[in-house]
C-alpha cells in the first residue's frame, strides 16, 4: 500500500507544473529525443491551452547542437484546458544530428487574423530545456 502511495504521488508530482498551473497554458519537453537511421529527429513533451477561439494553436520546436539550429515540425494543439502530449519531427541530413547533449525550445504559437487579413503569429508560452538525442 504505501508502494502505491509513494508512486502515485510522484507521477502527481512530476505532472505538477501543468496540473497546478491553474488557468494558464503551458508547455514540458521530454528529457530524450531520437534520431532515426534516415535522419528523423524526434522531439516531445506535453502542453494545455485554453482558448482557441481566435485562431489554431500549434507547438512548434527548434532543436540546437553545437552552432546548428534546427525547425523540428509543428503539431496542431487542442485547446481544451487538459494535459496533452506533443510529437514534433522532422528528416535532418546533412549535416545530421549526432546522438547525445541538444537544446530544445518549444513554443505554443497562435495564429491570429492581422489588420490585413494575413495570419499573424502570437506567441502563448515557450519553454527551453535540454535533451539527451538517443
Amino acid at each position: 500500500m504505501r508502494v502505491r502511495l509513494v508512486l502515485t504521488a510522484a507521477a502527481l508530482l512530476t505532472a505538477a507544473p501543468l496540473a497546478h498551473a491553474g488557468g494558464a497554458d503551458g508547455l514540458t519537453i521530454d528529457e530524450y529525443g531520437t534520431i532515426g537511421a534516415d535522419g528523423t529527429v524526434t522531439v516531445s513533451g506535453t502542453y494545455r491551452c485554453l482558448d482557441d477561439s481566435e485562431g489554431p494553436v500549434f507547438v512548434s520546436s527548434t532543436l540546437k547542437q553545437g552552432n546548428r539550429s534546427t525547425g523540428i515540425g509543428g503539431t496542431r494543439a487542442v485547446c481544451d484546458g487538459h494535459l496533452h502530449t506533443w510529437t514534433n519531427g522532422a528528416v535532418v541530413k546533412e549535416p545530421a544530428y549526432r546522438p547525445g547533449a541538444a537544446r530544445v525550445e518549444a513554443t505554443l504559437v497562435q495564429l491570429t487574423a492581422g489588420a490585413s487579413g494575413l495570419p499573424l503569429p502570437g506567441f502563448l508560452t515557450t519553454e527551453q530545456a535540454d535533451v539527451e538525442l538517443r
